[in-house]
């Protein structure tokens, strides 16, 4: 059914939908085997199990000694072999792996790579002051003259300018400087962190940091191992997906004076195996559009080799997908995230939007099996004219017997719809709910919050925020 939200400033929307009988039961293909999943808890335990071998292959190759310098060089050797093996991990957890978007979901790989990119950077300028400290002690010099000694030597050089492009990249990554510079501009900034790997890699051969032949050959293979699944998972794949299901925009049809749903279809595109709740990255090959991949997800289950996405215009980028033409080539990396019925553990389901957040969540609220009554779908929006896809919801809501709620106001409003006490009022069993959540970083922090005072634990809130993955 479908209902107004409970305040005067919610205007009515819509009558309430009388639940359609339940289809007979059909009988049922055997399900396509389940796509692999690493979890959080198994890719920290390997992580640090990674790190731990770095410190091993550090104390075998270590020379005890009570000396000022080698203390100096030892710290130097350790820290510089930990922010190696950073890289290498910051590098994966990027890498688009399949098992690890599927199972950590792009949000939490976000936030993981921004956490170990501080790590790194701060790993780094440790290595780089104690080598000049243990330098200075060494030569018998001032660290300005030790510093024009280091740099002497081709592989400091090189590490230096891998330390510095590091930095850059920090500095763009950096929430106060990324929020005012273009999406496009920070993508390519941030590819400048494969040619520092590249530096960095080639000062640690080169340097003392690996004195054992067989460490710096397990080091090389380790890099030859990223550097092909780099390649492997955002090279080789997007281009051969390109070139076998042959995706094109099939139609362009406008939601909204600022929205559009583009169809795009292809060849063999349930090979995919993409599930509601999931996004792809998309590249638009026309002028203006070709240089960027930007996420988007799904706004509809996969039906007849078509995949469907929902887009507002919001920057250069998306305004130009507003004018792409039929027969315009696609290339669609993925399926990414874990938005999906997978992390469902509960019969009764909330799904909760904001804005244009709905479009994963309406390919769900199409898709999660359940009987009438399991499902609640709250939109929240500032205004009607803010509620995309609603007739496509209130048709699913009305055949699967759902709870469709629209809360209509704006955010700075007196009375706030998704507060704990607003919240229970529309789900009274709402603790015994499982709720998907997608919408604006900020009503989702704060429908987070009030939901975990309303009684759902945290691990039953499942969100995902890939517009920066």
């Amino acid at each position: 059914m479908t209902t107004e939200a409970p305040h005067p400033l919610y205007a009515p929307l819509s009558v309430s939908l009388a639940p359609a009988p339940e289809p007979a039961p059909a009988a049922r293909p055997a399900p396509e085997p389940a796509p692999l999943r690493l979890a959080p808890d198994r890719l920290r335990d390997v992580v640090v199990a990674g790190a731990g071998a770095v410190a091993l292959c550090w104390g075998v190759q270590a020379r005890p000694s009570a000396r000022l310098d080698a203390l100096f060089a030892s710290g130097a050797h350790l820290t510089g072999l930990l922010a190696g093996y950073g890289v290498l991990v910051m590098l994966l957890l990027m890498a688009r792996i399949p098992a690890v978007e599927h199972g950590i979901g792009a949000d939490r790989l976000a936030r993981w790579h921004s956490l170990g990119g501080r790590y790194v950077l701060g790993l780094v300028a440790a290595h780089g002051l104690l080598a000049l400290c243990g330098y200075a002690v060494h030569t018998g010099t001032d660290l300005l003259a030790a510093v024009r000694g280091l740099l002497g030597y081709t592989w400091v050089a090189a590490a230096c300018v891998g330390t510095l492009l590091f930095a850059g990249v920090g500095v763009a990554s950096a929430r106060p400087v990324r929020r005012r510079i273009r999406h496009e501009t920070w993508r390519r900034i941030h590819l400048l962190s494969h040619l520092a790997a590249a530096l960095g890699f080639v000062h640690q051969l080169a340097g003392p940091d690996l004195a054992a032949p067989v460490t710096r050959w397990l080091w090389a293979m380790a890099h030859a191992t990223v550097g092909v699944v780099l390649v492997w998972y955002r090279v080789v794949i997007p281009v051969r997906r390109a070139l076998r299901h042959d995706l094109r925009v099939s139609e362009v049809v406008a939601e909204s004076p600022d929205t559009v749903s583009v169809l795009v279809r292809g060849r063999g595109v349930a090979e995919l195996r993409a599930e509601p709740g999931q996004f792809f990255r998309w590249r638009f090959l026309r002028p203006g559009l070709r240089s960027t991949a930007l996420p988007f997800s799904l706004s509809a289950p996969v039906r007849d080799d078509t995949l469907r996405i929902t887009v507002k215009a919001c920057g250069d980028h998306t305004r130009r997908i507003r004018r792409l033409r039929p027969g315009t080539r696609v290339v669609a990396t993925g399926p990414f995230g874990a938005l999906t019925a997978h992390r469902r553990t509960r019969r009764k389901v909330l799904l909760l939007a904001g804005g244009v957040g709905i479009t994963p969540l309406r390919a769900l609220f199409e898709t999660l099996p359940g009987r009438p009554g399991d499902l609640t779908l709250l939109y929240r929006a500032s205004d009607a004219a803010g509620l995309v896809l609603r007739t496509e919801l209130e048709a699913i809501a009305r055949e699967r017997g759902a709870a469709l709620h629209f809360l209509l106001g704006p955010s700075d409003a007196a009375f706030d719809p998704l507060a704990p006490g607003a919240l229970r009022n529309l789900v009274p069993d709402l603790a015994a709910h499982d709720v998907y959540l997608c919408g604006p970083p900020g009503m989702a922090r704060a429908a987070t919050a009030s939901l975990n005072r309303a009684g759902v634990p945290a691990h039953r809130i499942h969100s995902e925020d890939f517009s920066h993955a």
